[in-house]
């Protein structure tokens, strides 16, 4: 009876050192520091020669979600990547929109999107994020001049989106949706105060 409840003990200790192992790191953290004369602040429209970059987002949407995908199953071929559609999930903490309303605060950064979504970002923030069952784990401050948000879902899909002032009155959103070292979504958006 010893001898199994040592084996039992055993078995637990080395199951939880595994659970322990596979943990994610942490993102690294980002500056809390807003920099000098930087204030993202105002009402923003998407310039006309960017709004193809709505529909590249759309398209990396239906990709992630499979609807590009047949119902009957294809044996993949040696270069083609065995991911399925689930395994990426940071699409849906993607917001997006022609009309920006952006509200920079001494703590924080609130993003209108269409005067329907709002996003709020806290500077220095590190923390967990869900929307309905999906959850990630997200970072945001300043790097560079830029307000960086850096979102990571459980398959280790980054979305990376930064907000940064080319000048007073133009602003360059960048997009990245990169998994396994591959960009499944890279796109700039750039946005004229109205």
């Amino acid at each position: 009876m010893m001898a199994m409840l040592r084996n039992s003990t055993m078995l637990a200790m080395i199951v939880l050192v595994a659970a322990a192992c596979a943990a994610r790191e942490p993102l690294p953290a980002k500056s809390a520091t807003v920099p000098a004369g930087i204030d993202l602040s105002g009402q923003w429209r998407l310039r006309d020669t960017s709004r193809n970059s709505n529909r590249q987002i759309s398209d990396a949407e239906r990709m992630a979600a499979g609807e590009e995908e047949s119902l009957i199953p294809k044996k993949p071929s040696k270069n083609q990547s065995r991911r399925k559609a689930k395994d990426i999930q940071v699409h849906v903490f993607l917001e997006t929109g022609e009309s920006l309303k952006v509200t920079q605060t001494g703590h924080g950064l609130f993003v209108s999107f269409d005067r329907a979504i709002v996003e709020e970002y806290r500077f220095g923030e590190q923390r967990m994020i869900a929307v309905g069952p999906v959850e990630a784990d997200r970072v945001s401050g300043w790097e560079n001049g830029a307000y960086v948000i850096e979102t990571r879902d459980k398959a280790g899909a980054m979305l990376i989106e930064s907000y940064r002032l080319d000048d007073s009155d133009t602003m360059i959103r960048s997009i990245q949706i990169v998994y396994r070292d591959e960009a499944d979504l890279d796109v700039s958006q750039v946005f004229d105060r109205r």
